[in-house]
């Protein structure tokens, strides 16, 4: 197969060609997991299980955290990077997993091929549970087990050393990006997987369409017959959409919100309208229709999730966080019962993360058992041995740094909120977190 495969982890992969692809070095990994998917963590399963030595997988662990590892090289059954010693020492890693087997492949993409949302999941880089059960079902098992990842490094170890555990973490953050990345490892490449799910997805509607063409196969008419072309089938025109011409540009997204109505007029507005306060209100909402607007336009929009409808409350800090002109800040804190300086901090929390972070700061909440075991265990594996801050539990689930006005609060959403007290106050110090330890690194204590 010619060509590139396009695209990459965090747009980091450069392909070689359509079999190989190389990521760039990643940053440190200090203070997050080297995980957050399901597939990502499975990827990580098969090491630690694998391992016999937990010295080496803890020691390996260590070295991609603190950026160890180089660019790493994708391509069928094998991935590999040059891992340093903490003294400069380079030694070259891999990892061999398995490749799938012709036989395989085909159940894979005919499996793939008789669900539509299994394509479209792969083209959003993702790869649902039901997709992976559903190969295994077939008899094609697409993520490692035990003993599946076979080890070799120019240190000579004979089993997992440091340097190709590194490469494991390394990938997992690869692969929590790209799952395409596991499938390249396991034998095909992004663009020729797409290319052989394209070519199988007409062939099915072919097949479903008869040989006489189905519905509509008998003479053309209308148009049809005076332009000499026939029409095509729903299901073919999705099939073959990777090869149909683009749709036209949308038009261009205006630089700046549209002028409001002007109220200033020599009429008296009626007893109880604020004229200045419409015109407020209106820039607001041409503002806001704007950005709704760039937003709808932005790439991956459909999988942004829709903004809730706020309260009268939430919205009054919206305003005061997007306005900054005091005199409108000190109207909206009296009109929703705040004082000023309380109205300050629910604004700081806004422009940390909106409506969520504004709960956070005013709500008092009691996590159920399972949300608060797994608070616990957030803060019992966020940090390597010895780098743990102190912390002492408080309500509602917060937990406050022992010796520093810093403390963490748990959302009711799973995430972490790093809090910082200011003048005897509580305030939103930065945005959330999916672990305490990214959390806290954001302003700089216990990181």
């Amino acid at each position: 197969m010619t060509g590139t495969d396009s695209g990459g982890a965090g747009g980091a992969g450069r392909g070689t060609d359509g079999n190989e692809r190389t990521f760039a070095a990643l940053p440190p990994a200090q203070g997050r997991a080297f995980a957050q998917t399901w597939w990502g963590r499975a990827w990580l399963k098969a090491l630690e299980d694998t391992a016999l030595d937990l010295g080496q997988l803890k020691k390996g662990r260590k070295q991609a955290r603190d950026g160890a590892v180089g660019a790493v090289s994708v391509r069928p059954g094998r991935i590999t990077a040059v891992v340093r010693d903490r003294d400069g020492t380079a030694h070259r890693s891999d990892v061999l997993l398995q490749q799938l087997s012709t036989e395989e492949w085909d159940r894979f993409l005919d499996m793939v091929v008789e669900r539509a949302g299994h394509i479209a999941a792969l083209l959003d880089r993702d790869m649902p549970p039901h997709l992976v059960e559903e190969a295994a079902s077939a008899g094609v098992e697409l993520l490692p087990g035990i003993g599946d990842l076979e080890p070799e490094c120019a240190c000579d170890a004979w089993d997992l050393c440091l340097h190709t555990a590194a490469l494991c973490y390394q990938v997992a953050r690869l692969l929590d990006e790209d799952p395409f990345v596991l499938l390249l490892m396991r034998g095909r490449g992004e663009r020729q997987l797409l290319d052989e799910l394209q070519v199988r997805s007409a062939r099915a509607a072919r097949t479903r369409r008869g040989p006489g063409g189905g519905e509509g196969s008998g003479e053309d008419s209308g148009d049809e017959a005076a332009d000499g072309a026939a029409g095509i089938r729903a299901d073919e025109a999705f099939a073959a959409r990777d090869i149909l011409p683009p749709l036209p540009p949308p038009p261009p997204v205006p630089q700046e919100p549209g002028l409001p109505p002007s109220l200033d007029t020599e009429a008296a507005p009626p007893p109880g309208i604020d004229a200045d306060a419409l015109e407020f209100l209106a820039a607001d909402a041409a503002g806001r229709a704007l950005r709704l607007l760039v937003d709808a336009l932005s790439a991956g929009h459909e999988r942004q999730p829709l903004d809730r409808e706020l309260t009268p409350g939430q919205d009054a800090v919206r305003l005061a966080a997007s306005c900054g002109d005091p005199l409108i800040a000190v109207r909206l804190a009296e009109g929703t019962g705040r004082q000023r300086a309380e109205l300050d901090l629910a604004v700081e929390a806004w422009r940390h993360g909106g409506a969520a972070a504004l709960a956070v700061l005013e709500e008092e909440w009691q996590p159920e058992p399972e949300a608060l075991a797994r608070a616990k265990a957030d803060l019992a594996g966020a940090w390597e041995d010895g780098e743990r801050p102190q912390v002492r539990a408080g309500v509602a689930g917060r937990w406050t740094v022992v010796g520093a006005d810093v403390q963490l609060r748990f959302g009711r959403d799973g995430r972490w909120w790093p809090y910082r007290k200011v003048r005897g106050r509580w305030g939103a110090a930065g945005p959330s977190a999916a672990d305490p330890a990214s959390a806290l690194a954001g302003v700089g204590a216990g990181a």
